[in-house]
């Protein structure tokens, strides 16, 4: 209470607030809510396989391949290579360049259950990612085709090659779609795909149960039962190497200032990956002790740094390699024969 002859100061009653209208309420929960999804999807996406292996068809392995940075590193010592007719005429006609224009590749490998037929042990199923006119790539895919089916509402063109059918499909912008498989399944799988493959997590049952185990950054990988198309012996220069039908093998190219080479066997148990982890030893003493008995002028110092490099590991089931590629090596490698004579 005020004393006398002092004048009461009343604070003003609160303004009262002024809230959003419902609706624009809602909307503003709707963005935070996409701006959380978006945020959590981006975080997911960092951990999950590429979209190209995502849209695969279930196989008995996978391999991608990353060409943009594969490229580059090779770039400095790229040749001007005379093309095969076949393939020149495919460039004149779309325009389309693989060395050039190919970003991603992404393949499945079918074993088939007969080797001696038009496919031989494995048919291929790919997805292939980069720069191309599609009306162009269209127009050349219609004038190759035997027929042409629609799916999904998607035209796939059926090409005869070398008594098998491939069949193609344009997927967007800048995927291709390939598959040789006797029947239409798998072509039809990777359309059925396309509907969930911006889900981070989406693919086949190689790439759910086992990509968590490449390593991050791969700029090529595979998984797959390797030892499928050999039995369950792979004869390499008279030595026998076992490798069990029922085992996973994970392979992986990653660049942290060199190139690393790691491939892990996981095996049905741990006697089979100790069997595994000895041989591959006996094969690289092999390997090793005949480039050192060949003359100075014979041996290749990129060959035998790789060799120097590998090291091999056995924990419970798993037989791990690992290695350095020298760059030079991987360059000699990306070069024709005849390219030098150009």
């Amino acid at each position: 209470m005020a004393e006398p002859g002092e004048s009461a100061i009343l604070p003003a009653p609160p303004a009262k607030r002024k809230s959003l209208p419902l609706g624009w309420r809602v909307a503003l929960a709707l963005v935070l809510a996409a701006i959380v999804i978006l945020l959590v999807s981006a975080l997911f996406r960092k951990s999950s396989p590429p979209r190209a292996a995502r849209l695969l068809p279930e196989s008995d392995g996978i391999v991608y391949v990353d060409a943009a940075p594969i490229r580059a590193a090779l770039r400095s010592n790229s040749h001007p290579v005379q093309h095969a007719p076949d393939y020149q005429a495919f460039v004149d006609a779309t325009g389309i360049e693989f060395e050039r224009d190919l970003s991603e590749a992404a393949f499945a490998l079918h074993q088939m259950p007969n080797p001696l037929g038009p496919n031989g042990p494995f048919a291929f199923s790919s997805i292939w990612v980069g720069k191309f006119d599609r009306q162009r790539l269209a127009g050349y895919l219609a004038g190759k085709a035997k027929s042409q089916e629609s799916y999904d509402g998607q035209d796939i063109y059926d090409i005869l090659v070398e008594g098998r059918t491939d069949r193609v499909v344009i997927l967007d912008s800048s995927t291709v779609a390939v598959s040789n498989t006797p029947t239409a399944e798998q072509i039809h799988s990777i359309l059925d795909r396309q509907r969930t493959a911006f889900l981070p997590f989406s693919g086949n049952s190689l790439l759910t149960q086992h990509y968590k185990q490449v390593p991050l950054f791969s700029l090529a990988w595979g998984i797959g039962k390797l030892g499928a198309g050999f039995g369950d012996d792979l004869n390499l220069f008279g030595l026998r190497v076992p490798l069990s039908v029922n085992a996973i093998f994970i392979g992986s190219l990653r660049w942290t200032g060199a190139l690393h080479l790691r491939i892990e066997e996981i095996a049905p148990n741990g006697p089979s990956a100790t069997v595994s982890a000895d041989s591959i030893e006996a094969l690289l003493n092999v390997a090793k002790t005949a480039e050192n008995v060949l003359p100075n002028a014979l041996t290749n110092p990129d060959t035998k740094a790789l060799l120097d490099s590998v090291q091999i590991e056995h924990h419970d089931d798993r037989a791990i390699l690992t290695a350095t590629i020298p760059l030079g090596l991987l360059q000699k490698l990306a070069v024709p024969p005849d390219a030098g004579a150009n």
